[in-house]
């Protein structure tokens, strides 16, 4: 037997449950529990289970549709990917449905593990969203997946080279005379191993430690720039031990140290350099230094790949370069207090040291 051979009822059976609860756990999978939730779903791979209605689209060439999912809600720079994928898919007559996934640091997606379940798409494109081995197997064995912005060993993957171009903002800020710089940091995803922030932020360290005495990793709180500003600046721009540049992990952070920089009477790059990462429209209106990714770029060689995979060709990872764009927010050092002055220890250091 094949898995259009089997019903809902024969999957409500082998893990114990009812059959309302086997369409939940597959159709709305965030209303079941998880323990229930990942029985359904490996009684489900182990007769593998497929929809009626999608086992008959499949036997004719599919239903025409392909899923993306990406944490858009908060990170903007994913609509930029998105827009990618759709351009590539252009006048195919693919439908592209979009699904919001909001923690990057939940790993056990419960719409990840059930997307190849359902049956109701061709394929799927995960962007910046590490995956747990369980949700990763089950996408292996039922449902072609490219991974845009983030990497799994079973998957084709559209990555960028963050830790080389955080190594190219150290060796900048520090060919400018820095020897004391600031990364501001936006989520607690960033430091997870491997995570494109963790990427860039070792990079960054890596290449500032060879030319300049130290960098600190201050998480941006709540609320906005000037609760990072006193973290930072504790004691003032006089302070000896203060930071004379900033390295954001996303141009939003940027700016907004650029923003509060202007508003406290802060002259930028004279008294703090401010660097982003991204290059977005507004970056580049207001001149600020950041790195500049291939955002759509990742989303058409995203779509290419997964449309080789569901044609059956053999397809292999890519990995875009990015780019320093150095503008009018970097400039060398600021002079440094006098001597005299008390050094002050510096606060709220977070992240791995």
């Amino acid at each position: 037997m094949n898995g259009a051979d089997f019903t809902i009822y024969d999957v409500a059976k082998q893990a114990g449950v009812s059959i309302s609860t086997v369409s939940l756990a597959i159709n709305h999978p965030e209303r079941v529990r998880p323990a229930t939730r990942e029985r359904i779903h490996a009684a489900a791979d182990a007769l593998g289970f497929v929809p009626w209605e999608q086992a008959v689209a499949r036997a004719k060439r599919g239903v025409g549709r392909v899923a993306v999912v990406a944490p858009f809600s908060h990170y903007p720079s994913y609509l930029q990917r998105l827009v990618g994928v759709l351009a590539e898919v252009g006048a195919t007559g693919t439908q592209v449905l979009v699904y919001d996934h909001e923690d990057m640091a939940a790993l056990e997606s419960p719409l990840l593990s059930s997307l190849p379940i359902r049956g109701h798409v061709d394929g799927l494109i995960v962007m910046g969203i590490p995956l747990a081995e369980s949700v990763a197997r089950r996408l292996a064995d039922r449902l072609p997946t490219v991974l845009v912005d983030a990497e799994h060993p079973d998957f084709p993957c559209v990555t960028v080279d963050y830790w080389a171009a955080g190594a190219e903002v150290g060796h900048h800020l520090a060919g400018l005379g820095h020897e004391r710089v600031a990364t501001v940091m936006g989520s607690a995803v960033t430091i997870m191993e491997d995570s494109p922030g963790w990427q860039r932020l070792e990079g960054f360290r890596s290449a500032f430690a060879e030319r300049a005495a130290s960098a600190v990793v201050v998480d941006r709180p709540k609320g906005g720039g000037d609760e990072a500003w006193d973290l930072l600046f504790p004691a003032g721009l006089d302070d000896p031990a203060r930071p004379t540049a900033v390295f954001a992990e996303w141009d939003l952070l940027a700016l907004r140290v650029l923003a509060t920089a202007r508003r406290r009477g802060v002259s930028v790059p004279e008294d703090l350099s401010v660097v982003g990462f991204d290059d977005g429209p507004v970056a580049q209106a207001l001149g600020l230094t950041t790195v500049t990714q291939p955002m759509e770029q990742t989303g058409v060689v995203g779509m290419r790949l997964l449309g080789d995979l569901m044609q059956g060709r053999a397809v292999a990872s890519v990995r875009l370069p990015l780019e320093l764009a150095p503008r009018s927010t970097t400039g060398p050092a600021p002079s440094a207090p006098p001597a005299g002055a008390a050094p002050v220890p510096p606060a709220a250091e977070t992240g791995p040291a």
